[in-house]
């Protein structure tokens, strides 16, 4: 299959990609998004109310020290300090509900499309290699749709940051050196200030670059990883399955394990992950250090000879170099999501190209006709099958008439189409050639629901569910008790049956 997570993505397609998935998710999980908001709304404003109210105190303390204003400072800091700590713990909750319920809200997402697809897309190898590449991607580093939230969470949180930081940064810029500064005058120029400003914009967009370029190495080589993920997950955990116990000691199976486990050196110093952290990877992140600890530098010296020349009193420095390193990096966090939401772009891809799988099976409108006398007629008239993506016929101009409540025991060898045959008849996929007639009328006329109602059919695969006897025999968590022990009773299970401590509640 073709890895499509190789492909370029561009930012329109990035965007487009994004914007459908948060809708989905919006429409699946409304309230989540809400929470995130209000969470990171207190979050991001917390810091600078702290810091603001403690400028404020300093600014008393080395100035008039007046005893009921410093009082009243240090009351309005204990109390705002407590108003949102509580307003964040409570919102902190709800959110961290608000995430379980997105994680079973996606699974359900992917479920749902599984039950309504076509049954012969369903049976397509493609499609479910597809879906694991979704699920490896999601394993390896939650790429596609369980990234979002995290996305969403961090915009909202850098973007009222960034406003927040602003705002306690402007009087940095407005203040002026007085007159009596000398030299230091040259710091009220428009042009100093642009030159500054400019400075460090530069650097935070340089440092998010490389951090962004880092993450997108690691996206580019998912596929590799994903692989050794798999592999992982398959063998690592094998010795665990109760039903492969008594292979794994008469055959010493663990053998096959440490083998495979063994060659698999993504998790290991062997592995190219590693390789890629000591070289280029760790190349970038180390430069995006390297940019934020210049940039600190940078506004501790202008803000401090700022100080130094008068222009602003001793408390300020702190709210000034707060708010400034504060807001240099949720503007950095602000770039690095919107890179690494392109990076998951690619990802996302292959979500869409599971979700926008068609149904191209025929939906009839006529209703199946219900008789208490079963007196129903099945014909294939001159039915060939041959499964998709090959040119191999499974059945040629197959022609039977039968009617229910008859016997008829179909023969043959192993792939001869005896099992095709069944999923032609309950329309699990149309014939290639030729028409199945259900009383005389073609059956993708029907209904399709109302068409497979008609069957009731135990395929040689069959399975039991870890659910009670009676949902078992039901195939519903609703049911009438006495149809369900009719069954019991026709079953010639009754006498088991009265042995069974919880009859039908008792779990397979």
């Amino acid at each position: 299959m073709k890895d499509k997570t190789k492909e370029k993505v561009s930012w329109r397609e990035a965007l487009s990609l994004n914007y459908r998935a948060f809708g989905i998710l919006r429409e699946r999980c409304p309230r989540l998004f809400l929470s995130i908001f209000l969470k990171n709304a207190v979050s991001a404003v917390s810091p600078y109310v702290g810091i603001y109210l403690s400028a404020r105190i300093i600014d008393e303390l080395a100035g008039d020290r007046d005893p009921d204003r410093l009082t009243f400072l240090v009351i309005v800091s204990l109390v705002s300090a407590a108003v949102l700590a509580l307003a964040l713990a409570i919102l902190t909750r709800w959110n961290n509900t608000r995430q379980n319920t997105f994680w079973l809200e996606k699974e359900m997402l992917y479920e749902n499309k599984w039950m309504d697809m076509d049954f012969c897309d369903q049976d397509r190898q493609h499609t479910h290699d597809i879906y694991n590449q979704i699920v490896q991607n999601n394993n390896w580093s939650n790429w596609g749709l369980a990234k979002l939230p995290g996305y969403f969470s961090d915009l909202t949180r850098s973007v009222l940051g960034l406003i927040s930081a602003i705002t306690l940064t402007v009087t940095l810029f407005t203040s002026n050196v007085p007159e009596s500064g000398g030299g230091f005058t040259v710091m009220n120029n428009p042009l100093f200030i642009l030159l500054i400003v400019a400075v460090i914009i530069f650097i935070t967009i340089m440092g998010s670059f490389f951090s962004s370029k880092g993450q997108e190495i690691w996206a580019k080589h998912a596929e590799k990883a994903t692989e050794g993920n798999r592999l992982f997950g398959y063998f690592g955990y094998l010795c665990y399955r109760s039903g492969m116990a008594l292979d794994f000691r008469i055959f010493d199976i663990r053998r096959i394990c440490d083998f495979y486990t063994d060659k698999n050196t993504v998790f290991t110093t062997k592995g190219f992950m590693y390789r890629k952290q000591r070289g280029p990877i760790g190349m970038l992140n180390a430069a995006s250090g390297a940019a934020s600890n210049l940039l600190i530098g940078l506004v501790y010296v202008f803000v401090c000879l700022k100080a130094w020349a008068g222009a602003f009193s001793v408390g300020s420095v702190t709210q000034y170099v707060s708010s400034v390193t504060s807001m240099s990096s949720n503007l950095h966090d602000i770039l690095y999501v919107l890179g690494d939401m392109k990076n998951n772009a690619v990802f996302l891809r292959t979500t869409f190209e599971f979700l926008d799988i068609p149904n191209k099976m025929y939906q009839g409108s006529l209703t199946t006709e219900k008789r208490n006398d079963r007196n129903y007629e099945v014909e294939f008239c001159d039915v060939s099958f041959k499964y998709p993506d090959t040119d191999v016929y499974v059945l040629r101009h197959l022609t039977i008439k039968f009617r229910i409540g008859e016997r008829l025991a179909v023969v043959g060898m192993n792939g001869s189409g005896k099992t095709t045959f069944i999923k032609l008849l309950c329309r699990l996929y149309d014939p290639t050639e030729g028409v199945i007639k259900l009383n005389g009328i073609d059956i993708r006329k029907y209904r399709y629901d109302d068409y497979m109602s008609v069957f009731s059919i135990v395929f040689q695969d069959f399975m039991l569910f870890s659910l009670p006897l009676g949902e078992n025999i039901a195939a519903s968590v609703i049911y009438d008790e006495e149809r369900v022990l009719d069954c019991i009773k026709k079953a010639d299970f009754s006498a088991r049956f009265e042995e069974l401590p919880d009859k039908l509640r008792t779990y397979l």
